[in-house]
């Protein structure tokens, strides 16, 4: 998925994202075990990708929380 629609994605649906990902990495890492190679590649976009979803929660998170109090 791209950069710009990942980043305009609303909270539930990253939630959902990850979800996604985190199954998808699982049946890939299974398959890799019993002997097929063929999805380093793709379990390696997977794990940036859930790094950028991740990273993007935060963000939101960080802007609905504002400033902290003791912050000048």
């Amino acid at each position: 998925m791209k950069k710009d629609k990942l980043r305009g994605l609303d909270p539930a649906e990253m939630q959902q994202k990850l979800q996604e990902i985190n199954e998808q990495s699982f049946r890939i890492r299974f398959q890799m075990s019993m002997g097929q190679p063929e999805g380093l590649r793709k379990l390696r976009e997977m794990r940036k990708e859930r790094a950028r979803l991740l990273t993007y929660l935060r963000e939101r998170e960080l802007e609905t929380a504002g400033k902290p109090q003791g912050a000048k």
